[in-house]
């Protein structure tokens, strides 16, 4: 029996990853009803779609969202780079979907339970108790659990983490995010399925147009982190009224969206976990942002999760239950996701490479989003589900 904690996309991904490596998996869910993460909009990347194809759950994604195929740049005074795709057009499993958070989450929740994966609802972990045959989870509520791994997917604020790694917590990465929809913003000739980068004066600004015809939009801000009280109480019309300012200057279309949005604008700001952080006990292991939370400049945070879920089912697939197993995928795991906590932190602090690509085409290979997502040779082995992990 393998416990996973946290019924989110993480945890999720893990319980359809290991049920289908025949393991018996039970999801210990805090939330009463529901674990559908709340947040705004993300992008799912090929390398994320790829690892949900070998567990038999790309097709559960494929109608929420919609794809995106193109990607260009804007700089402050309105020059565009040319388009530059993401993924291969013609493939399915390489494209990349703009999913809202929510859907993405309540998708994957469906096909758990389709699969008959049993999920407890309103099971908040408050301690764990490790020993040589396995891991005892005991809940708020005063029941507990046991089985013969804990599977920690309970993401940034991560109960998990406390027993692990106790006094880590997720830091400030030096930039809140703003996230709002709208569907009036003069838009109509947009390029479908393109995502628009603005390296703006005063702020990093992204939008797409889904095929509803709704913008999508996000603005990265530099500067001190944004009161918790004032995230949870201010109005949209006062948050937007805070970034306007910071994007009117520009000679791009963010003042216009931005002005545009009236209701759907909600503020977070980037938090994202230091290496190191320690994975796994002896019967405990960390996935998604639980273990390597990175801010969202790479947008790697929804696929990253989706390669820890394949990765361990695998690795303890092949290691046949044994212990092994949880250090087999650390050590296939953690040179790539601390790659992308550091792509994330320099982006965030430098902000992202779309300035050198207004000016040369050459500059996109370098972007960080498309680098993660490419599924070379290496990585292909690594997720593909009939071939055995390396020891």
């Amino acid at each position: 029996m393998i416990l996973v904690i946290g019924g989110g996309i993480a945890g999720s991904a893990a319980a359809l990853a290991l049920h289908r490596a025949g393991f018996e998996v039970t999801v210990h869910e805090a939330h009463p009803v529901t674990g559908a993460d709340i947040g705004a909009f993300l992008t799912l990347a090929s390398n994320g779609i790829h690892a949900l194809d070998q567990i038999g759950a790309a097709e559960a994604v494929s109608g929420v969202g919609f794809p995106l195929t193109g990607m260009r740049a804007v700089d402050a005074g309105g020059a565009r780079s040319p388009s530059v795709p993401l993924g291969s057009p013609g493939r399915k499993l390489t494209r990349y979907r703009c999913v809202r958070r929510a859907d993405l989450g309540s998708a994957l929740q469906r096909e758990v339970r389709r699969r008959g994966i049993p999920v407890r609802h309103g099971a908040r972990l408050a301690a764990v108790a490790e020993g040589r045959r396995g891991v005892t989870a005991v809940f708020a509520d005063g029941s507990s659990a046991h089985g013969d791994y804990l599977v920690g997917a309970d993401g940034l604020g991560s109960a998990t983490r406390a027993h692990l790694a106790p006094g880590v917590r997720p830091q400030y990465a030096g930039q809140y995010v703003f996230y709002g929809y709208t569907a009036d913003a003069g838009l109509a000739d947009a390029e479908g399925e393109t995502l628009t980068m603005i390296r703006g004066s005063r702020a990093d600004f992204g939008h797409l147009r889904s095929p509803a015809g709704e913008t999508y939009w996000f603005a990265r801000v530099r500067g001190p982190a944004a009161a918790r009280d004032a995230i949870a109480t201010h109005p949209p019309r006062a948050w937007r009224d805070r970034l306007l300012p910071l994007v009117a200057g520009d000679r791009t279309r963010a003042a216009d969206i931005v002005a545009a949005t009236e209701r759907e604008l909600r503020v977070t700001n980037a938090l994202h976990l230091p290496r190191g952080v320690r994975w796994r006990g002896r019967r405990t292991v960390l996935i998604g942002d639980a273990a390597h939370a990175a801010s969202p400049a790479t947008g790697q945070g929804a696929s990253m999760a989706m390669e820890d879920a394949v990765i361990l089912a695998k690795a303890l697939r092949d290691a046949q239950g044994a212990p092994e197993g949880l250090a087999r995928y650390e050590r296939h795991r953690r040179p790539r996701v601390e790659r992308n906590i550091g792509m994330s932190h320099m982006r965030t602090a430098s902000g992202p490479p779309e300035r050198v690509v207004v000016s040369s085409a050459r500059g996109w290979p370098r972007s960080p989003q498309r680098a993660l997502s490419q599924l070379d040779d290496a990585l292909r082995r690594l997720l593909d589900w009939d071939t055995p992990l390396p020891a």
